[in-house]
């Protein structure tokens, strides 16, 4: 990378030129080839979503969040009512397409549009999402809009350093791990240590050809199963 320097001679970080802030991410729902991801609306999507994540018999998905488990509908659509309906986080719904049902969550934090900042979080993916073509199309959708629809330069994951599955997703989605910051926060009575993750700008346009390559129904048998493995499309095309 090229080095600047200001006129006392020290090194300063690259200009960019003609940088204005960038809009927030619209309430308007993103669909792919499996899935779509819409702005959550509880009143349509809760009852989908309690029914898949009660496939989970033991409630492995809220571990690592702050909230949850819900042991009853009715927690569970005040919950979301009550926190997921708001700008920042932004949570939207995966919809299986196959189904036609909501599958899973993952919303849009942090936001910071004055600098090109966002990350995604609040991911919880059902036993009915995990491991499918939809649960990857899905994060590639939302980071699809951050980068070619709202133009923003830093895409971010964050993740309890603990928490192994979050780490291999991120690793396998093309994220760039950036450390961990230690005892950054308690949840549920509990130390998070915080694993730090990115995708900018510049790698953008490879890893989106990849991914895309990756979700072509080609790349799949007869029983849905991968012919090629995303990470290994990803090496070859960054």
């Amino acid at each position: 990378m090229t080095n600047y320097k200001n006129e006392l001679g020290q090194l300063v970080g690259f200009p960019v030129a003609g940088w204005r802030e960038r809009p927030r991410p619209p309430r308007t729902a993103m669909t792919g080839r499996y899935c779509a991801v819409e702005p959550l609306q509880p009143g349509i999507h809760s009852a989908d979503l309690y029914r898949a994540y009660m496939e989970d018999k033991d409630h492995r998905v809220w571990t690592y969040m702050s909230y949850g488990p819900f042991h009853t509908f009715e927690n569970y659509r005040r919950w979301l009512e009550s926190y997921g309906t708001g700008d920042d986080p932004l949570f939207h719904a995966v919809i299986d397409l196959k189904s036609s049902r909501a599958a899973g969550v993952a919303s849009y934090l942090n936001l910071k549009p004055d600098v090109g900042v966002v990350e995604v979080g609040h991911i919880s993916y059902s036993p009915q999402l995990q491991k499918t073509p939809a649960a990857t199309e899905a994060m590639f959708l939302m980071m699809r809009r951050a980068f070619d629809e709202l133009g923003y330069r830093r895409y971010e994951w964050k993740c309890d350093a603990l928490n192994a599955a979050s780490r291999t997703a991120a690793d396998r989605l093309g994220f760039v791990f950036e450390g961990v910051f230690r005892q950054a926060t308690i949840y549920k009575g509990r130390n998070r240590d915080t694993a730090c993750y990115s995708i900018i700008d510049a790698q953008w346009p490879a890893l989106k050809k990849a991914i895309e390559r990756w979700l072509e129904p080609g790349n799949f048998d007869a029983q849905g199963r991968q012919r090629l493995r995303l990470s290994d499309v990803i090496n070859q095309e960054t």
